[in-house]
Order: C-alpha cells, then structure tokens, then sequence
C-alpha cells in the first residue's frame, strides 16, 4: 500500500516522477485524450475519390469511344475507292456499289441514287469529319 501512488500522481518506477517530460498533458485540470474516429472520415473520403475516379473513367471511356469512332469513319474513308486526290476542306460522300465495294464521290446522295453512307469533310489534318451518316 505503501508504494502505492494517487491517480492524480504520474510515478514510473524506473524513471520516477517523470510528469515533466512526457508529451502530453497530466494533471487533474488537462483536457482528456481521446482518440479520434478517423473511421467516417475515412470513409468520406474513400466515397469522394472513388466518385471523382469514377466520373474521370467515365469522361475517358467517352472519349476513347468517341475517338474509336473517328478512327473507324477515317479508316472506312480512307479504304473507300477514289481516283482523285481529295482538297481539304471540301465535302465528300461515301457511298456502297451493289458488290458491295465502298467508293467516295463529289455527287451528292440527292442528286444520285446510290446507296449512302455518309457525308465527310477533309480537315487540315488529313482527317475525315462525318457531316452525315446514314448507316453504319
């Protein structure tokens, strides 16, 4: 009983007092340590992320297949039969034969009653922009 010391009295036995140097406070008036829940925080946090990830995969999922779709227009385009050598900036029409063969014309489908597939513009870039598409 006798080594027995009060509450309020911080005692090591190998140190002795040693209230001085620890990191925290104790005396009777300090506040209380507690432990935080950092479990909800968490959690928010782990919803935020994967919300604002999601939405990114998203956005990149609708531009992988917005491009996928310019890729497969340009490469149509592009393995269409045509003995011209296409201007930027004017307008072409894509149009199927009855065999079946594909081939890129300045006629427009009012004019000709050909099979359409659709309407394209060259850009700068050598790129084939669909104006019109009537199948895919």
């Amino acid at each position: 009983m006798q080594d027995k010391k009060p509450d309020n009295v911080v005692y090591n036995t190998d140190e002795g007092f040693n209230a001085n140097v620890l990191p925290y406070a104790t005396n009777v008036g300090a506040p209380a340590i507690r432990i935080d829940d950092v479990v909800s925080w968490k959690s928010r946090g782990i919803e935020n992320v994967n919300r604002e990830l999601g939405n990114k995969f998203n956005e990149l999922k609708l531009q992988y297949q917005k491009l996928m779709e310019e890729y497969e227009w340009n490469e149509l385009v592009y393995n269409a039969k045509f003995s011209f050598e296409p201007v930027i900036g004017e307008i072409y029409h894509l149009y199927r034969d009855v065999s079946g063969v594909n081939f890129l014309s300045l006629i427009s489908p009012l004019e000709w009653n050909r099979e359409h597939i659709g309407t394209f513009k060259l850009n700068s870039d050598k790129k084939w922009v669909v104006l019109n598409k009537d199948m895919i």
